[in-house]
């Protein structure tokens, strides 16, 4: 077996994971006869006395000296020493979008009208970045690090989020009780001044989402209070949705109670029709008492408005009709 042989080495990505954005290959010669190995998901780049060299995307198995070498900026006529090999660092780039969970660590104060110290809010959601600028990341990055995780990128995302949350949900008047609907519209607005910061350092922002908003658990029974009341306002919706209830839990007593707050509102609403077609009645009655003192005769019964169709007596009540 011959020297080379003996000496070859593997250039890779042995711990390639979707948590981390990039890692790099260093303090290490490459020697002759090394293989340069990218996976799919993955570039490498070479870089030599910190300069990038080549960018390579296709995924393989490629022989660095035959392969890799010729195709350098700066390294095309570099010949491997019998003792020693190319002193460079390769770093290598994950291309997939990563997406994490954040929450806010503290209850954001948000300004509220009527509340002199505030609303205190916290959010919950995900967000989706990957690598949009390799030679930023390496101006910015890559320099001082050798490997970029997706916690590096969600501590910068925080660092942010709570001064963009304030602001984009205090901008056009939103209402400060119904966030969740507004989320849509919020998120949108985060995700692009989220991007254009985190650009900076060569990453991209693909999608921000905020899941939920929670208020203080005594906002929230009051939240919930008033929904039930406006709910209750509705007599009949109230009655079923008890009803339902207690029917699906098989809960006899519970049952009971559910009939028996139904025949109550049945009584209820019987008293209210019967005390409608007593007010009815009456009307028409006044209505044909007026009509009568102008033609002589009631065309209805001033009693029980009945129609007279000309009759003396009521076919009703049996009331006189005729003056």
């Amino acid at each position: 077996m011959s020297l080379f042989s003996q000496l070859a080495d593997v250039v890779e990505w042995e711990q390639y994971n979707d948590e981390t954005l990039f890692w790099k290959w260093t303090n290490r010669e490459i020697k002759k006869g090394s293989v340069l190995i990218i996976r799919p998901g993955q570039d490498a780049i070479v870089l030599y006395n910190g300069k990038t060299e080549g960018i390579f995307r296709d995924e393989g198995r490629f022989d660095i000296e035959t392969q890799i070498i010729p195709f350098l900026s700066t390294l095309k006529g570099w010949k491997f020493g019998f003792n020693s090999g190319l002193r460079a660092e390769v770093l290598f780039i994950n291309t997939k979008e990563l997406t994490v969970k954040w929450g806010t660590k503290n209850a954001i104060i948000l300004p509220a009208e009527g509340l002199p110290g505030g609303m205190p809010i916290r959010a919950f959601g995900t967000f989706s970045c990957k690598v949009a600028d390799e030679q930023i990341l390496i101006e910015k990055v890559a320099g001082m690090q050798n490997v970029f995780t997706i916690g590096d990128v969600k501590e910068r995302v925080m660092s942010n989020l709570d001064q963009l949350l304030m602001k984009w949900i205090s901008q056009e008047g939103k209402d400060m009780f119904h966030l969740q609907s507004y989320a849509p519209d919020i998120s949108k607005g985060i995700a692009s001044d989220l991007d254009y910061e985190m650009r900076r350092i060569g990453i991209g922002i693909t999608d921000f989402v905020i899941s939920s908003v929670s208020y203080p658990e005594e906002v929230q029974a009051m939240l919930e209070k008033a929904a039930s009341q406006s709910m209750i306002g509705d007599v009949g919706k109230y009655q079923q949705i008890a009803m339902a209830d207690a029917l699906s839990n098989g809960n006899s007593a519970a049952g009971s109670a559910a009939s028996t707050m139904a025949g109550l509102g049945a009584g209820m609403a019987m008293a209210q029709q019967m005390a409608g077609q007593a007010q009815q009645a009456s009307g028409q009655a006044q209505q044909a008492a007026a009509a009568g003192t102008v033609t002589g005769a009631f065309n209805f019964c001033p009693n029980c408005g009945q129609p007279a169709n000309g009759a003396k007596f009521c076919a009703n009540c049996g009331t006189k009709l005729v003056p």
